[in-house]
């Protein structure tokens, strides 16, 4: 059995149990907003926006005054009444009724959050860390800095950045917040006071109430949300010499890692003003040109906008796309050397059905045929904008794509089957691996399954992004959210058969999430595709055991039939389960300022 090893054997032993641990917890109902989850003495409140320009780049970042000490005013009248209308709200109107949206369920296990912690030093327990490791690996996810008093998705926490610095050998382990806008408003105010997207807004009643508060405090001047709205929680993107901390509804968040592996926010990131609003969480670079291709997608048309980032950071012109007649929900796309590739999935903003039948802002049309759309990615419009429908396919994480003979796009992405439930139900969402050939010359589109197990979370190579691919390694879904294990996909042919070639099972009661390739030489600009080369490096990822409470990260030989783990660091406390993750290497880091 492939799960066991030196190190799965000792997952339960009392001598790898750090006194450090800290046990996930039982999340009470919350009712008050004076439950502070996330507190610590060194931090400091936002006080003052100011905008400064760089030189070099000739990009602007907003960036965040830190005063000696926290700064909380006394709740006055006005505070006090929108806080009485958002427990009504909460409790009479809108109570969090929906597991999908309650706290006692969403908050539980080892999805409850955690404080900062400081960098802090990390025994290596199993084998030794490989040199091309030397750098950080950092990944993201919710981690909402109150207790929720009403509806709460995991989608709307806070983000929080754990980071593993590697260097030499030794690894040293930091979480911190991202220091949003958002952030430090709600910090000052002491309690949350930004609307949730994806968990506020369903029906009209609950809609119009927390719509109209959030006005209110808006003309209060208790929060500006044209300084930003979004938490950051998402992924992480290296380019331009920045790197930065995404999701969808802001923009980039700006952070650098310290010598000593401390997190540091710089700041809202709008290169130069020339970036409006918001940006996906899921940038693409290309290896060879250093340009990165990203896109943003509106309630109002044009619906989508795609717009490309130069080597250097500089933003070019957005290219607006009209040919987009209905709003969707666009998480991630993929490129080619000569295209952009956009799943148009069943899944966007149903105002109607929350007025009428009651439910989320945000939900599934099962009358939408899903279609992808390809575009030149230098197109200057959307003339050349071509869309093809391919019913039952709802992509909402590719994988990579390629040019294939003159006029044939091969792309790889996970198909969420019963999307219905993405956002309520995901233990019953089912991941699908699927091969989509699209034919540019006669229209026809094909597809097919590359394997029947339950996926997400697919990542290749970085170094084969848009190029031809051969391997992918994806987080086995046990149900989702919940990752079990790791496998490795062999993504050539086109018959129809299972295509694992290696997989990881974590163990009884362990679970990871996003695994993450490192190449064992990662030399920038080398165009050369060597198909036996690919897979050779190492795939990481954070593990967590639910029965001992701790936390370890985990290094795997992806050449391995096994996916042998080669090196293991024990954790000074668990992590939450998260989302995506980078590994930015140590001559990056150098580079970000």
């Amino acid at each position: 059995m492939d799960a066991l090893s030196p190190l799965n054997s000792s997952l339960h032993d009392p001598r790898f149990i750090s006194s450090t641990v800290n046990k996930p917890t039982k999340i009470p109902y919350p009712q008050t907003p004076s439950f502070h989850v996330s507190v610590r003495n060194e931090e400091k409140p936002h006080q003052q926006i100011s905008s400064i320009k760089d030189t070099t780049t000739k990009a602007r970042t907003t960036l965040v005054s830190t005063p000696t000490a926290i700064r909380r005013a006394e709740p006055n009248l006005l505070t006090t009444l929108f806080n009485t209308l958002d427990y009504f709200i909460n409790n009479f109107i809108d109570p969090p009724l929906r597991p999908s949206v309650d706290p006692r369920y969403v908050l539980s296990g080892n999805f409850s959050p955690v404080d900062e912690l400081p960098p802090t030093d990390c025994p290596v327990i199993l084998g030794h860390l490989p040199s091309c490791l030397d750098g950080a690996y950092i990944r993201n996810g919710p981690n909402p800095q109150y207790l929720p008093r009403g509806p709460y998705h995991s989608f709307d926490g806070d983000g929080m950045l754990h980071s593993l610095r590697i260097s030499g050998g030794r690894a040293t382990f930091c979480s911190r917040y991202v220091k949003t806008y958002r952030y430090y408003v709600e910090r000052n105010a002491g309690t949350p006071l930004f609307p949730n997207l994806f968990s506020g807004f369903h029906g009209l009643t609950a809609t119009l109430g927390r719509g109209l508060l959030s006005a209110a405090r808006v003309l209060a001047g208790s929060f500006n949300p044209v300084l930003g709205i979004g938490v950051a929680n998402t992924s992480l993107a290296f380019f331009g010499n920045r790197l930065f901390a995404l999701c969808e509804s802001d923009l980039p968040y700006a952070v650098r890692l310290t010598p000593e592996g401390d997190i540091e926010t710089i700041g809202r990131h709008d290169f130069d003003g020339k970036l409006f609003r918001s940006m996906t969480a899921h940038p693409k670079t290309d290896p060879e040109t250093g340009e990165t291709f990203a896109f943003r997608y509106r309630l109002v048309r044009p619906f989508l906008i795609l717009f490309r980032f130069n080597l250097d950071g500089s933003k070019q012109l957005d290219v607006p796309v009209f040919s987009m007649i209905r709003q969707s929900l666009i998480h991630d796309f993929a490129i080619t050397k000569k295209y952009a590739i956009f799943p148009d999935i069943q899944i966007g903003m149903n105002p109607l059905e929350m007025i009428f039948r009651g439910r989320s802002l945000v939900g599934y049309d099962p009358k939408k045929i899903p279609r992808i759309g390809v575009i030149p990615r230098y197109a200057k419009d959307d003339s050349e904008m071509r869309w093809f429908e391919v019913a039952g396919l709802n992509m909402m994480h590719g994988i990579n794509a390629w040019d294939e003979e003159e006029d044939v796009i091969v792309l790889i992405g996970l198909n969420i089957i019963s999307v219905e439930h993405m956002l309520e139900k995901m233990d019953l969402v089912h991941g699908s691996v699927e091969k989509v050939r699209i034919d540019l010359k006669t229209g026809i589109v094909t597809r097919f399954p590359v394997s029947a197990r339950n996926m997400e979370f697919g990542v290749i190579n970085p170094g084969y992004v848009g190029k031809k691919t051969r391997y992918s390694y994806l987080g086995i879904g046990d149900p989702l959210p919940k990752i079990s294990g790791v496998v490795k996909l062999d993504l050539s042919g086109s018959e129809h058969k299972e295509r694992t070639i290696a997989c990881r099972m974590f163990g009884e009661g362990c679970y990871g999430g996003e695994p993450f390739f490192v190449a064992k030489s990662r030399e920038p600009g080398n165009s050369e595709v060597n198909m036996e080369a690919e897979d050779d490096g190492y795939v990481v990822t954070y593990m967590h055991n639910e029965i001992t409470g701790e936390s370890r990260f985990l290094v795997m030989d992806a050449k391995s039939p096994s996916l042998e783990i080669v090196a293991a660091v024990m954790l000074p406390r668990r992590v939450p389960y998260g989302f995506h993750g980078i590994f930015v290497g140590e001559s990056d880091l150098q580079k970000v300022y």
